[in-house]
């Protein structure tokens, strides 16, 4: 179940569990590479309650959740308790979902939202900077947006960068590497309008693309598009 429109006005939130031991790793890359991986909170290592969400568990708090093992992924339980272990650090990282209320507001449509589907997400040739033992690609999410509302949609989305902030392309997919836009990584194929073009985002599913290609001894994440929802109001990470 995605939570695209499911919390209008609210922030949403990717998440990713790591070993302690990777965390400063990671936080790392989340500093070299803060348009996808813009970092929202950071938990204690075993501490499962964020000040972003105080009356919810990140262990079960997300529709769903993926494990992995050594990059492969090997369950995408409801609810992670049974998986969790008391040296993960938790982070939580923008979603652009948070900014989806102010693109309506905008008069910008969202096809995802109206065709009840979760996003289409993308693994672009764009190689994030590395940063210790993580590395790899940069994951875009995309939506169909018409051509005379391109403008607006970067307007209103730049003044959000710790949700992904203003696209990073606009247009045609193979600049990203990206060879069939109607065959998502992740997500849902979306039907576009006549006169829409496809528009894209930094995803916080970078991170997934990351563990894949470093391949940590163990990680926690969400499952492409069904969020962590925060309690925290969606203008609250807008800025000017």
């Amino acid at each position: 179940m995605t939570t695209a429109g499911k919390a209008p006005g609210q922030a949403q939130a990717n998440l990713i569990a790591i070993p302690k031991d990777w965390a400063y790793d990671f936080l790392l890359f989340t500093h070299r590479n803060p348009k996808p991986c813009p970092v929202l909170d950071v938990l204690d290592a075993g501490e499962t309650v964020s000040a972003l969400k105080q009356d919810a568990d990140v262990r079960t708090h997300a529709p769903r959740y993926r494990i992995w093992e050594h990059g492969e992924l090997t369950a995408e339980p409801e609810n992670a308790t049974d998986h969790w272990r008391d040296d993960l650090v938790t982070f939580l990282i923008g979603c652009s979902f948070t900014f989806e209320t102010a693109l309506e507001n905008a008069g910008v449509p969202l096809r995802h939202v109206d065709q009840k589907k979760n996003v289409s997400m993308f693994v672009t040739d764009i190689q994030c900077r590395p940063a210790g033992r993580l590395h790899g690609p940069m994951v875009v999410s995309m939506r169909w947006i018409p051509e005379s509302l391109v403008d607006i949609a970067h307007k209103v989305t730049a003044l959000m960068p710790s949700v992904h902030g203003a696209p990073v392309g606009a247009g045609d997919p193979r600049m990203l590497g990206i060879n069939d836009i109607h065959q998502p990584d992740f997500g849902d194929a979306v039907t576009p309008e006549p006169g829409d073009v496809p528009v894209f985002w930094a995803c916080g599913v970078t991170p997934q693309a990351v563990l894949m290609k470093s391949k940590p001894p163990f990680a926690i994440t969400h499952a492409p598009g069904q969020m962590f929802v925060t309690d925290m109001p969606d203008f609250a990470y807008r800025v000017g």
